[in-house]
């Protein structure tokens, strides 16, 4: 007999056991409670986080026999574990990714006619409804809006910005999120006291950190465990299954940086590699630790999750390094791409070095700067200020062999009135000085260098102008990125993919990609996270982000459909 896994076997059955959703099932509960049941919902949000399995506690609790549909559902009564056991005739499961056509769609219509056979309420549940084709999602579209009353229909994605907004402006719409550590940990302790396995707090933070807020990860990752190490599992075999290294070298590695220690850390990095340990998974251990450091070095210690031992080892490196020098160097090894190979070490290798060159040269220059350097002649002969008097500035004495006569060598300056008045033409200077203009200064002008334009910032758009603004200045909303986005891959798109905006609606911008690569690239929730906070840095308030597809115009093509061609298949790049 093949046993139940833990997901399904652990799988809530009220909405208070629910994990993390508090903000959905709250909603609705007072829904129950209220007999205020919409006929539409949408659920969309990450995997493994509940979607699914509060839909069906949604169809029990409708048509629970003990509450009538006023609250939380009983789980006793015939309905309620009919719908539990998946037997349920009234609760109608479709996977929406192998029903996409329109036919299945109309075939769904014709059936929500009939009245439920033993529920008193008919629920559909359409996972995955954003693979519905745009023909299939039109002709679902009116029996959507306004179903038979005896119909709800309870929609879940997890990509929701693929869903159509004349699908979502006809429900209610539940965004949920992923599972805190906490609460992973919380339900992960509770199946192992019910399963009889022993594993320690520490291990159960490194399952649910793996997991990535996906709580039926956690779960299958648990239940792999107990199968291969039986029901005692330790640290070192979590590390071993999910191919965590758990290396010392990582923050051996981090100990180099800090000291700016360019060959020994080289040498941590080709013993790793010559160990054979894989140097992807050992870079996101370093850049895990240095991101401890981080928080250690800013006083956020309660944000960091390790052992006192451990904790006390990073405040003792943190004690050494400064801020920037930290800042830089989960920059550069957080930004490492492998790509295909991750065998090779210069990758971090580079890394290294451009970590701890900019420090040893800060060092070097340094001395010089702080040594006051003596002023040089031109400085000494230079006026302190410029005279007040009327009295024009006299041009240096020219070194010439003065003429016989009974003048003084040197007269004295006098104004030019008066040197016009009393020096008579028979003694006047000698005609040599006569042709240097005596409004000349005694040295050149001290010009300051040609200073590079600055870039302008741009003010934000006025509501309504948004779409025009963005257009006319998309290269310079990407030039303007917040410091830390501008080596990002997602800027880097943007900048380079022929990326445009086409529309602005409702706090949202819809930017249209030429190929589905970069588009997918941007909807990684990393890249998205990027473009939103670069645009909401333009318009100076928070906004979304939506992706749209639009294949470049093909002259070939359109000439082909003028004479009578017909587009049977379109290949993706």
């Amino acid at each position: 007999m093949v046993s139940q896994v833990f997901y399904r076997k652990w799988r809530p059955q009220t909405l208070a056991e629910v994990v993390g959703q508090e903000q959905v099932t709250q909603t609705l509960r007072n829904a129950l409670t209220g007999g205020r049941v919409s006929h539409a919902y949408l659920f969309c949000g990450p995997r493994g986080t509940g979607k699914t399995s509060t839909g069906r506690i949604l169809a029990k609790a409708v048509n629970c026999l003990t509450t009538e549909g006023k609250g939380e559902p009983c789980n006793t009564c015939a309905i309620c574990q009919a719908v539990t056991e998946g037997r349920a005739l009234d609760v109608i499961e479709i996977d929406a990714a192998s029903n996409t056509g329109v036919d299945n769609i109309r075939d769904l219509r014709e059936r929500v006619n009939y009245v439920p056979s033993q529920a008193r309420y008919k629920v559909y549940i359409i996972d995955e409804v954003h693979m519905l084709s745009t023909s299939a999602s039109n002709a679902l579209l009116k029996t959507l809006e306004e179903p038979p009353p005896h119909v709800i229909f309870v929609l879940a994605t997890t990509e929701i910005h693929k869903v159509l907004p004349t699908i979502m402006s006809r429900c209610q719409r539940f965004d949920f999120r992923r599972i805190s550590q906490k609460d992973s940990v919380s339900r992960l302790t509770h199946i192992c006291n019910a399963e009889g396995i022993k594993i320690k707090p520490e291990a159960l933070k490194l399952i649910a950190r793996s997991a990535s807020g996906s709580l039926r990860d956690a779960e299958n990752i648990l239940e792999q465990l107990a199968t291969y190490y039986g029901s005692n599992i330790k640290l070192n075999q979590i590390q071993a299954l999910l191919g965590i290294t758990g290396d010392a070298r990582a923050r051996e590695l981090v100990k180099h940086i800090i000291n700016n220690d360019v060959a020994a850390g080289i040498t941590t990095i080709n013993s790793v590699n010559t160990d054979g340990l894989d140097l992807k998974q050992f870079n996101q251990e370093l850049v895990t630790y240095l991101r401890d450091l981080l928080l250690v070095k800013a006083g956020s210690d309660e944000a960091v999750s390790l052992t006192p031992e451990d904790l006390a080892e990073l405040k003792e490196l943190a004690a050494k390094a400064s801020l920037p020098q930290i800042l830089r160097a989960v920059k550069l090894f957080g930004q490492i791409d492998f790509g295909m190979d991750s065998y090779s070490t210069l990758p971090v290798e580079l890394a290294l070095v451009d970590c701890i060159l900019p420090a040893e040269e800060e060092k070097k220059t340094t001395p010089r700067q702080t040594v006051a350097e003596p002023p040089s002649p031109a400085e000494k002969a230079a006026p302190a200020a410029a005279p007040s008097s009327p009295v024009e500035p006299v041009p240096e004495p020219i070194k010439a062999t003065p003429p016989k006569s009974t003048a003084p060598a040197h007269p004295p300056v006098l104004p030019r009135a008066a040197a016009k008045t009393v020096v008579p033409e028979s003694r006047a200077a000698p005609p040599m000085p006569k042709k240097v203009p005596r409004t000349m200064p005694l040295e050149p002008p001290v010009t300051s260098a040609p200073q590079a334009p600055k870039m302008v910032k741009l003010a934000p758009p006025q509501p309504g102008s948004e779409l025009e603004q963005m257009r006319l200045n998309w290269k310079q909303i990407i030039a303007q990125a917040p410091e830390d986005t501008r080596r990002t891959p997602a800027v880097a798109i943007l900048r380079s993919a022929g990326v445009k905006p086409v529309a602005f609606e409702n706090d949202t911008a819809v930017l249209a990609f030429k190929y589905p690569y970069h588009m997918e690239k941007i909807e990684e929730t990393e890249n998205q996270k990027v473009v939103e906070r670069i645009i909401s840095n333009f318009l100076g308030r928070a906004c979304h982000v939506r992706c749209i597809y639009t294949p470049e115009d093909n002259r070939l093509v359109r000439e082909a459909q003028k004479i009578g061609a017909q587009i049977i298949n379109v290949e993706e790049k």
